[in-house]
């Protein structure tokens, strides 16, 4: 019997189900170890990757910022601007910074995609070279004048404090705690600052941005270049900002930039959060404390990262805080610190802080008593900090009140590097060459003065390698200067940034000046008892009878009645004086036979002592110090006035103090009248005129015009409405009783002087006068003070036979009411004082703070030899002498006092000042 069919196909079916099962075995388990070899592989890729990250992240936190390499070998700046022409610099002084300052070539310059190519002598192969490419090369013929770096400005608040000021643009401080290193001055950094073309027409090109001083750590500063650019945004404005600015994702193979950060001690904090040094102290401790034990945090893991322990960081990332990673940065020496703090008690705080810690400080900023504590300031940890000072910013509050002229002569003398810096708009940052000028004259060194502005200020804030100094493959910043840039009013006549030319119409408006520097006078006892005393010398004159000062080159003197100041000869060899008076010129064989002082002025001066007026002379030693002032008075306006005061105004004279320092430096530099009036808001009081050389009031004459002036403030600052301080000055002028000297007003017999800066109040208060003059059928004796937009309106203020006192000769707009000032060269041909002379109105000049009334021949000065010839000596004399006072309506001659200036003249940085004083009645030598 044969197999059936289907048992014949079995064995068959069997061998092809074992054969397909297998095959599927076979399939399965090469995909499962497959899939199992692909999960393993991306599982280590992935660790190898994070694991290479924690490393990267580990190594970059350890590396230290600074120029990349072969930083200098750049044939372009990462900032250049496409289609910037290049441009050939020819027949220049070039001052480099090289060789400590000292290096000076006579040759050219070339700049080109934005970085400086070469310095001296340019190859006619490379020029060649340029012109073969149809490159458009510019060529600027500099007749000699001086070049120079761009001007660097180490503490500036340009672009988070505004001008003018406005409650949008308030961003300097915040108040939120003393304790914010996480904040970031570019955050707040305002594109549309007024002071950004400002601060350029002063040939500055790079500013640190800082936040303010209101708090212990007020967070991050960054560094920019002032020049508009196409983005119109902050962040195209930065120099070097660091690669963290945007996150934690960058090549961090990249060699770190520099960061920064701003402290501050003493009065500021204590004021902002009412709190004492002694909180600040705790303060600065903890916040380092805290940042300490991040960074052993970080250090810890890194080390176990490093060490190839990823068992023990499982699960783990890098341990990060964005609130304290900046200051944990300071702790690893990677951030340029500047520190705000003045007095020797905050700066020694401050040291301790840095040895227990152990971190450095770049700077020391305003830091007014480091001339007396040098060798403290060498003891911080990691190396010296380099000094911010003011040139003669001093006195406003207390732990300033021992600032000194010869801090950086002094500072310079221990080794330590100095810098002038402007703590914009405190300074107008215009005006920061005007600060190393100033160094200079009371004795730093000429070449640390120039570096003071230039690369000092550039290595602090680590910004050497390309800024501060021209040498190639150095950022194309340059200044060309209008005269040598250490002489009074030396002004850019083109400023280059990145090598793109910043003022439209260079050299237009600018006069060429002294190409030589400045010869000082000789400080040293000035310096050395300055230092011995502790910043407060004893500042009274040694008083003579009678001196013969001979080596006299001019003479120049009051005229009689109306006619301003004379010249009353050159060369005038002798000029002998007895008890303040002059009694002889030329041939005074006679009067040397007596027992006189003989007095060598070297070549210099004799010129009728200047008067003050805009200032809180008398009435004010340290600003904000209530018991050291006199105080405001009532306003009229917003409070009730004491019943017992009736109706009598304020007067200065009632709150005079005398011997306070301002006083007497004010004296020193040839201010031998001093009119004060009352400080406050609408109806501010009646003026005074006194000798600021008196030692009390009760000296003879130390009251020259008891009662000078009334004075009034119109402002849009006012809580008060414009509108309702008009009505309110309407209804005194048209009323009748009140104080006699309102009444005198009221008669045309004493100046109404009016504080006001818009062109629109004036407008208003010269119809006002017309109304009063129509109605009274009587004159009304109107001056404006301040008055910074009256150029506005100059030939309607000359027709009302209105006087202005122009309070800021280098104008600023620093309130909305002040926006639309007069620049002045090399912005603008004329200045407001030279705009308002050649209209026909009687203009003089006039200062607002205290400790820069020693300074007013300085602020003269300036409108002198920035007027292009329009201003004269005479003219000039007079804008701080009879102008003034015929502006204030002084009824009386005043005295022939004098002063003598030895070894130059009143207009320069290179004469000490010796007093003749017809008031007091004697001579007062300070040469």
């Amino acid at each position: 019997m044969g197999s059936s069919p289907w048992r014949r196909a079995r064995p068959v079916l069997f061998t092809i189900t074992i054969t397909i099962t297998f095959a599927l075995f076979i399939f399965l388990r090469s995909s499962i170890l497959t899939f199992r070899s692909s999960a393993f592989s991306q599982s280590d890729s992935y660790k190898l990757d994070h694991r290479s990250e924690i490393l990267s992240k580990c190594a970059y936190t350890h590396a230290k910022p600074g120029p990349p390499p072969h930083f200098h070998a750049r044939t372009q700046s990462d900032r250049y601007a496409e289609n910037t022409k290049p441009v050939l610099v020819r027949n220049a002084t070039i001052w480099t910074a090289a060789n400590d300052g000292h290096e000076v070539l006579t040759g050219d310059l070339l700049m080109h995609r934005g970085v400086v190519k070469v310095i001296g002598d340019v190859p006619l192969s490379m020029i060649q070279q340029l012109e073969s490419q149809n490159v458009n090369l510019e060529i600027v013929d500099a007749h000699g004048a001086w070049v120079t770096p761009g001007i660097v400005d180490l503490h500036s608040h340009i672009g988070v404090g505004s001008a003018p000021e406005l409650d949008g643009t308030d961003d300097t401080n915040s108040y939120k705690a003393p304790i914010l290193p996480w904040l970031r001055s570019i955050d707040a950094l305002n594109t549309h600052d007024a002071s950004y073309e400002l601060a350029m027409a002063g040939g500055v090109t790079t500013a640190q941005i800082l936040p303010g001083s209101a708090d212990n750590i007020g967070g991050q500063a960054f560094i920019m270049k002032l020049r508009p650019t196409a983005d119109r945004s902050p962040s195209s404005m930065l120099l070097e900002p660091p690669y963290t600015l945007n996150g934690s994702h960058f090549d961090r193979s990249l060699t770190p930039r520099w960061r920064h950060m701003k402290h501050a001690c003493g009065e500021n904090p204590s004021s902002a959060y009412d709190i004492t040094r002694l909180d600040s102290a705790w303060n600065f401790r903890a916040a380092y404390d805290h940042a300490r034990k991040l960074r052993s945090i970080q250090d810890d893991f890194c080390a176990k990262a490093e060490s190839d322990s990823w068992d023990d960081l499982a699960g783990k990332t890098f341990p990060e805080d964005l609130q304290w990673e900046s200051l944990i940065d300071v702790l690893r020496g990677r951030v340029k610190l500047s520190v705000h703090c003045y007095e020797a008690v905050d700066l020694d705080g401050i040291v301790r802080l840095t040895n227990e810690f152990e971190f450095p400080v770049a700077s020391f900023h305003h830091a007014g008593e480091t001339y007396l504590v040098p060798e403290l300031l060498k003891k911080t940890w990691g190396g010296t900090p380099a000094i911010a000072l003011f040139a003669s910013n001093f006195r406003k509050k207390r732990e300033a009140y021992r600032g000194l002229e010869f801090a950086p002569r002094v500072l310079a003398e221990h080794g330590i590097n100095v810098v002038m810096k402007s703590d914009h708009p405190v300074v107008n940052s215009r005006y920061l060459l005007h600060e190393a000028a100033q160094a200079h004259y009371y004795g730093l060194d000429p070449a640390l003065a120039l570096l003071s502005v230039t690369y000092t200020p550039g290595t602090a804030m680590g910004m050497g390698h390309r800024i501060g100094m021209l040498k190639a493959g150095y950022d194309a910043d340059v200044v060309i200067w209008s005269s040598h840039p250490l002489s009074l009013a030396a002004t850019p006549t083109q400023v280059y940034i990145d090598g793109i030319p910043q003022l439209s119409l260079p050299g237009c408006h600018v006069a060429k000046g002294p190409i030589t520097s400045p010869r000082t006078p000789n400080f040293d006892s000035e310096k050395v008892a300055a230092v011995a005393h502790e910043g407060i010398p004893p500042l009274e004159p040694r008083s003579v009878k009678g001196a013969l000062f001979v080596n006299v080159s001019g003479l120049y003197m009051r005229g009689g009645g109306s006619t301003g100041v004379v010249h009353v000869s050159e060369k005038v060899g002798s000029v002998g004086v007895k008890d303040g008076r002059v009694m002889c010129v030329g041939q005074c064989s006679d009067f040397a036979e007596g027992a006189v002082d003989i007095v060598d002025l070297e070549g210099g001066t004799i010129t009728p002592g200047l008067t003050s007026f805009g200032t809180p002379l008398g009435l004010v030693e340290i600003r904000l110090e209530p018991s050291t002032n006199d105080g405001s008075v009532y306003n009229l306006l917003d409070e009730d006035l004491p019943a017992v005061l009736g109706d009598k105004v304020v007067r200065a004279q009632d709150g005079l103090m005398f011997g306070g320092q301002n006083l007497l430096l004010a004296y020193h530099g040839g201010v031998t009248t001093a009119i004060t009036a009352p400080s406050g808001t609408f109806l501010r009081g009646i003026s005074t005129a006194f000798s600021p050389g008196a030692v009390h009031a009760r000296v003879e004459n130390a009251s020259i015009v008891g009662e000078v002036a009334l004075h009034v403030g119109i402002s849009m600052s006012s809580r008060i409405g414009v509108s309702t301080q008009v009505a309110a000055l309407r209804n005194m002028l048209f009323g009748e009783g009140g104080d006699e000297v309102l009444r005198s007003v009221r008669k045309g017999q004493t100046t109404l002087v009016l504080d006001v800066e818009s062109a629109d109040i004036m407008a208003t208060l010269l119809r006002l006068k017309d109304e009063y003059e129509a109605h009274s059928g009587r004159e009304l004796h109107l001056t404006f003070a301040g008055a910074t937009e009256s150029h506005l309106l100059a030939h309607e203020i000359a027709r009302a036979g209105v006087s202005v006192i122009v309070t800021q000769s280098k104008p600023y707009p620093s309130t909305w009411e002040q926006r639309r000032i007069l620049a002045g060269p090399p912005i603008t041909q004329e200045s407001l004082v030279t705009a308002l002379l050649k209209a026909g109105v009687n203009v003089a000049i006039g200062v607002i703070d205290e400790y820069n009334a020693r300074n007013t021949r300085f602020e003269v000065g300036w409108s002198l030899l920035t007027s292009n010839g329009a201003i004269d000596r005479t003219t000039a004399l007079a804008l701080a002498t009879t102008n003034l006072e015929k502006a204030l309506g002084v009824q009386r001659e005043m005295p022939q006092d004098l002063v003598a200036y030895r070894g130059g003249d009143v207009f320069e940085f290179e004469a000490k000042v010796g007093v003749i004083s017809e008031t007091l009645g004697r001579i007062d030598l300070f040469v």
